[in-house]
């Protein structure tokens, strides 16, 4: 039995300690060596020409990336994972893993902007047809169904609005054709979301969020089920993607603390949230988790748990400056468009011209935010003082 046979019903937290970890093949040390690389040297030549030994030339893998590959393959139940240079490059690889020439690919309308800037650039100077799908489409995708269609992109919750979509039934609807379903599962990570589990055949995480975990390093990762494994390996070879072996350690040793960092994510934004839905100038607050969202029931479905990124709108009659006053008052939460790190983040959210299958009001003022590792009180104090200062 391997190992990872052996650890197949442990807990998600004693996984994320375990998995991907091998002391005794490294001389006892706990963590796996970082391994900088290129050229591999071969004992003779009928190794060489055999490909007889389990490595050949660094960009194929080494030490350090099996270690969080074989970590992730195990906490995402998938039949093999590669990494990515970044959330996008997974994204891109993953995709084009699927589709060629002449293929329809259907994307959900709340899907990451980066996401549709690519499926709108690069995929149809490869003849591959994009159209966005409204999210609550459940297993009614399939009226969108051609039959040169062969995979559907989905994102849960959507990025910036937060819809949920009902993934397993839109799988379900997809495998019947036998289209790959993709899911960018980011905001979840794969601790609080297995979607390998419900149908999904790549689960995409941009690692550089909740994996590395520290704002200091950049990486993607994929999941692949049976199904796609193949047709992922292949291209990423092909393509000749690798990731610094100092970025895959620390995506590793973020891992590690995966768990207890969402635990303290996940408890300051309900904190934050609950007083934010009291304060006379906000509008809806937008994170599934709560039981007032119209998702809530999908995540609890489908969700162990949720993460610190949240949105709130304004009341309507809130001016653009006013929105842009209250985040210039804030001093504890940074101006900056990534997330997961310790640190609390807000962006203004301004959806014209940003959504064409589902209706939005241009004019909304909107606020995103990530809750980090602070005092959700002096986060709250932040908060009150920022509204303060552009509402009066």
């Amino acid at each position: 039995m391997s190992s990872s046979d052996s650890r197949s019903n442990l807990k998600p937290d004693t996984q994320l300690a375990h998995a991907g970890r091998d002391p005794l093949g490294f001389h006892g040390f706990v963590n796996p060596p970082v391994v900088h690389a290129s050229t591999v040297l071969y004992p003779d030549v009928g190794t060489m020409v055999t490909g007889g030994q389990t490595y050949s030339y660094a960009r194929r893998g080494n030490p350090t990336t099996d270690s969080l590959e074989g970590a992730l393959k195990e906490i995402e139940g998938a039949a093999g994972v590669k990494l990515a240079n970044s959330g996008l490059n997974a994204i891109a690889l993953a995709i084009l893993s699927c589709v060629k020439a002449g293929d329809h690919i259907l994307i959900a309308d709340t899907a990451y902007g980066p996401t549709r800037h690519f499926a709108d650039t690069v995929l149809p100077g490869m003849n591959i047809a994009v159209e966005y799908y409204d999210p609550s489409i459940g297993a009614e995708i399939k009226s969108l169904f051609r039959p040169e269609t062969t995979a559907v992109f989905t994102e849960a919750p959507g990025s910036l609005t937060f819809e949920m979509q009902d993934v397993p039934a839109i799988a379900a609807a997809a495998h019947e054709i036998d289209a790959t379903v993709l899911m960018d599962n980011t905001w979840a990570s794969p601790l609080f979301c297995q979607p390998i589990a419900f149908g999904v055949d790549l689960s995409i995480q941009a690692g550089t969020k909740y994996i590395v975990g520290h704002s200091d390093a950049m990486l993607g990762t994929i999941a692949a089920s049976e199904k796609a494994w193949k047709g992922l390996d292949a291209l990423h070879g092909a393509m000749g993607s690798h990731v610094a072996p100092d970025d895959v350690f620390l995506g590793m040793r973020g891992l590690r603390t995966l768990s207890v960092r969402l635990e303290r994510h996940q408890r300051n934004t309900r904190i934050v949230l609950d007083w934010l839905k009291d304060q006379e100038q906000i509008g809806q607050i937008r994170y599934p988790a709560l039981e007032t969202d119209p998702g809530h029931a999908l995540w609890k479905r489908d969700f162990s748990g949720a993460s610190g990124l949240c949105g709130f709108d304004f009341r309507s009659s809130t001016t653009q400056e006013q929105a842009y006053a209250f985040l210039d008052a804030l001093t504890l939460f940074g101006l900056g468009y990534s997330w997961g790190g310790f640190e609390s983040l807000a962006i203004p959210v301004r959806l014209k011209g940003m959504r064409s299958a589902t209706k939005v009001d241009p004019d909304l003022q909107s606020v995103r935010l990530h809750i980090g590792l602070e005092d959700p009180e002096d986060l709250i104090k932040d908060m009150a003082h920022a509204l303060d200062k552009a509402f009066g």
